[in-house]
């Protein structure tokens, strides 16, 4: 027979780590969903509602990163918050030093800015590497579909950035300058015979003249994502520096796994701290030659680290 004064001690922390975020109010948790690049099914959609609204106080939340949060959920519903969300196929998150789940744009599915198929790419890591323990601290990923960079890839450990690159045949061009109109970067200008002329430094890898060209004399000849490492948000905001050019879409699990080894070697010891300050502290260089092992093809020759945000009010 059960001790009915025998109280069960609860470790926050692993908790947490599972997706169970301990509110301000008594025995109240908030409960993290797995929405791996921000789309679910409208089944799914109406589970979640149904059980929010059966075990918790009738409202979700939705956070920065694309997830839904179940409010106010007592700890002792847990087994079936789980059990009834699993019935439509919906997974709690993960929240500690591990990978957490990517978010991503639309991708190029129907958004016409769109360059590369970000929801597979965040379906495929988060199928892969979901919950891998970094040993420091969180690791976050995150998928833009082109330069916009809606998702803010760039403040995430590892962001992906849709790319393609631009090359002209000019047997084919009709001069009708469409290609410079379009281009905001200035990257393509009309020269004296009329004629396109593209200034490689200036591009942004939109791919905005290849889309707008009539006759197809603007052809992509590269395409994959251009990869920013360091970024973070929080106290200490930092913006990931460029890493990796035009990196094909099948190697982005085994891109990330090698960050993430990097990260795990020179972190030890020091407790809890992000990639981007381990790039700082040890200088880009480090991570540059670790990653051309095994993307030669991809990994630039130089970069800087990631730069401060500076967000002090009066500086």
């Amino acid at each position: 027979m059960a001790d009915k004064n025998k109280t069960t001690s609860l470790d926050l922390n692993n908790l947490k780590s599972g997706g169970f975020i301990k509110e301000r109010g008594k025995d109240l948790f908030t409960v993290r969903l797995r929405v791996p690049g921000g789309r679910m099914s409208v089944e799914r959609l109406k589970k979640i509602a149904e059980v929010a609204d059966k075990y918790g106080k009738g409202f979700v939340h939705l956070s920065v990163r694309q997830s839904v949060e179940l409010i106010n959920i007592n700890f002792s519903d847990f087994d079936a918050v789980v059990a009834e969300l699993g019935e439509g196929e919906q997974k709690v998150a993960s929240c500690g030093a591990r990978i957490r789940v990517p978010v991503a744009c639309g991708g190029c599915e129907y958004n016409p800015n769109g360059l590369v198929d970000t929801q597979k790419s965040a379906l495929e890591v988060d199928e892969k590497l979901f919950g891998t323990a970094t040993g420091h601290h969180k690791f976050k990923v995150g998928f833009a579909g082109c330069p916009f960079d809606c998702p803010k890839s760039a403040i995430n450990d590892v962001g992906f950035q849709g790319a393609i690159w631009p090359e002209l045949n000019l047997d084919e061009c009709i001069s009708c300058g469409l290609c410079a109109k379009s281009c905001a970067e200035g990257a393509i200008v009309m020269g004296p015979d009329k004629k396109p002329v593209f200034s490689p430094d200036r591009c942004t890898y939109c791919g905005d003249c290849v889309k707008v060209c009539p006759t197809e004399a603007w052809k992509s000849v590269k395409k994959g994502y251009t990869v920013r490492i360091g970024g973070k948000w929080g106290r200490h905001p930092l913006v990931g520096t460029l890493f990796a050019t035009f990196l094909p879409e099948e190697k982005v699990v085994e891109f990330i796994a090698e960050v993430l080894a990097w990260y795990k070697e020179k972190a030890e010891g020091l407790g809890r701290i992000r990639v981007g300050d381990i790039i700082i502290k040890e200088g880009a260089d480090s991570l540059l030659a670790h990653l051309r092992i095994n993307f030669p093809d991809h990994v630039v020759e130089k970069t800087i680290p990631p730069q401060v945000i500076e967000t002090q009010i009066g500086k």
